[in-house]
This record gives C-alpha cells, sequence and structure tokens, in this order.
C-alpha cells in the first residue's frame, strides 16, 4: 500500500522536472513552475483558438488550447494563474481578452504527475500581437468555427496531427458552463 504521508525523495531530476518517490509510488514533478493553465478562448464570431506545435516526446505536431506554465519566468515565480493564463493567451496567439472565467481545476495524468491543470474561458477577444509564442517556440494559431471543429479536428489528425486530450475538456465546459459554475461552488463547500 502506498502512503499518501510519506515523505518524499528525490530520484533525479533535470534543470525542469524531477522523478521523486513518496510511500514506494514514483512520479514526476515540474521544478521552476507554480501551476499549469489551459484557456479556452471563444472569438465574438465563435470561433475558437487553437494552437499547433511540434512536441517533442511526441515527436509530432499536436493540436492544443494555448496553456502554460504559472511561474516559470524569472522574477515572476508567484505569478497568479490568471496572469499567467493572460500572458500565455497573448504570447502563443496575439489575443488579448475582456472576460475571464475560471472553469475547471483538476489532475493532468493522476498517476505519472501531482500536476493540476486550472482552465479558463476567454471572451472578448481582441488582437493585440502577433502570437507565435516565445523564441523557442514555432507556434501556429487556429482559428476554427465552433460548428465545425469536430470535422477540423478529423482532418487535422488524417495530416498526422496528435489532438491534447485537454481540449476534449475544454470544449464539454464551453458547452456547459453552468457545470462549471456548479463545480466551482461545490469546491468551495
Amino acid at each position: 500500500m502506498h502512503r499518501a504521508d510519506a515523505p518524499v525523495e528525490t530520484i533525479a531530476e533535470t534543470s525542469h522536472l524531477q522523478l521523486v518517490s513518496r510511500g514506494g509510488w514514483s512520479y514526476v514533478r515540474r521544478r521552476a513552475a507554480s501551476g499549469v493553465v489551459t484557456i479556452v478562448a471563444l472569438t465574438d464570431d465563435d470561433k475558437v483558438l487553437l494552437v499547433e506545435q511540434h512536441r517533442v516526446p511526441l515527436a509530432a505536431p499536436v493540436i492544443e488550447f494555448p496553456a502554460g506554465l504559472a511561474g516559470d519566468v524569472s522574477g515572476s515565480e508567484d505569478e497568479s494563474l490568471l496572469t499567467a493564463a493572460r500572458r500565455e493567451l497573448l504570447e502563443e496567439t496575439g489575443y488579448e481578452a475582456r472576460s475571464w472565467k475560471l472553469l475547471f481545476t483538476g489532475p493532468s495524468s493522476a498517476g505519472l504527475t501531482d500536476e493540476v491543470i486550472t482552465f479558463f474561458l476567454a471572451t472578448g477577444l481582441k488582437r493585440s500581437g502577433p502570437g507565435g509564442g516565445d523564441e523557442s517556440e514555432s507556434i501556429v494559431l487556429h482559428e476554427v468555427p465552433r460548428t465545425s471543429l469536430i470535422g477540423w479536428l478529423g482532418d487535422r489528425l488524417r495530416d498526422g496531427c496528435q489532438i491534447d486530450s485537454r481540449l476534449f475538456s475544454g470544449l464539454f465546459f464551453l458547452d456547459n458552463a453552468a457545470l462549471a459554475d456548479e463545480l466551482q461552488r461545490g469546491s468551495r463547500r
């Protein structure tokens, strides 16, 4: 039996990740981040903003929502999740949002990592920058009409892209915004 209250032991580490063990269970932790954000961004004309970028572990392009890490910028280690979401949306897509709503927070892969992802809905979008990511990224922005999104994703799969599973979680909340509100009320009890 794995003990959740056992001390955490470091097995190995790199500049960005740690392999740790707690009570006999090995898992991965990020070293230089305080959280992970995913942004479900919807334009006024009902287009969903998606990004495409090559992901080394998969050796393939991946279609994702704009996303990133909080607290990973030197000097901004205490950055809030919302501030990180705003920064990542602008950096990756070139858009800023007038309205932000917390949708959900949950684990990314509970058996592999202690990481949790916080989903935000961004609306009232206005283009104010080039997007494309930082100097180490080559992000391609896609503005996809919500009504043709599933067909578009199928086409991207046939083209050899992978689809990040967070995309389907975000789309669920986009179609079920009231459920996000109910979950937030439940989490405060």
